[in-house]
């Protein structure tokens, strides 16, 4: 997966991190080829990869599917993971102190592991989804246990527009004393979205505040939409 790693390391992350700083989110372009889109795809009816399948009207969770992996991992999505979660370490960790909040997370991937497992998080939390003409995600937040890392990733395995029409990606705002912004985006094929887990800081009068976001998918028209998301704290189940 050196092509991943090459493409992750030229990535100005400067720029990503004074996005994720004003907004809660980044795009980083063209992570995924169209071939590793596709194969992302056609694996998703290869069950072994997988520990658990969620049908999310059953929870109310929305209209779709999604499906665990299982440890361990394909290499593309431990690759993605471990590389990617050492340069948002220190987003989060900066996220932390501005906030005064006395958490640090640690440096690698395999160390935040270990965190989990301590406190009894032992399932692997990356996912695959998949919407078809109706579908949608409510806003939520992928918390998972006592221990959670602040930042997320989703990587868009097919092209909107082209291959479904609707399904945007949906990230709300909670400010003070005022309504909720919300925030709509439309990556494209192959594209990774870097997003808040579950707030970030924003600045006020008074200094750096907490300002509290969910994330979802709106209402898919026609197509089908699937999705690869990436999250690097492990669940209890």
């Amino acid at each position: 997966m050196k092509d991943i790693e090459s493409k992750l390391d030229t990535v100005n992350w400067q720029s990503i991190s004074e996005s994720m700083n004003e907004k809660g989110y980044a795009v980083i372009p063209n992570i995924l080829s169209e071939n590793q889109c596709q194969q992302l795809i056609s694996n998703y009816y290869t069950e072994n990869l997988y520990r658990k399948t969620v049908v999310m009207e059953r929870y109310r969770f929305g209209l779709g599917e999604y499906k665990y992996y299982d440890y361990p991992l394909p290499e593309i999505i431990q690759t993605i993971r471990e590389t990617i979660y050492f340069k948002l370490a220190p987003i989060a960790n900066l996220w932390m102190k501005v906030l005064k909040i006395e958490k640090t997370f640690p440096d690698t991937l395999k160390e935040l592991q270990t965190l989990c497992h301590q406190n009894n998080q032992l399932k692997p939390t990356p996912l695959i989804l998949k919407y078809g003409k109706g579908g949608f995600n409510t806003l939520h937040q992928d918390l998972y246990g006592e221990v959670y890392f602040p930042i997320q990733t989703v990587l868009f395995l097919n092209e909107s527009d082209k291959d479904f029409t609707g399904g945007e990606f949906v990230l709300t705002q909670q400010t003070p004393r005022a309504q909720s912004k919300a925030i709509v985006l439309k990556p494209k094929k192959g594209d990774m979205l870097i997003f808040t887990t579950n707030f970030r800081p924003a600045k006020g009068v008074k200094g750096y505040y907490r300002a509290n976001m969910k994330h979802g998918v709106s209402e898919v028209h026609n197509g089908e939409r699937h999705t690869l998301g990436i999250i690097f704290h492990d669940a209890t189940n």
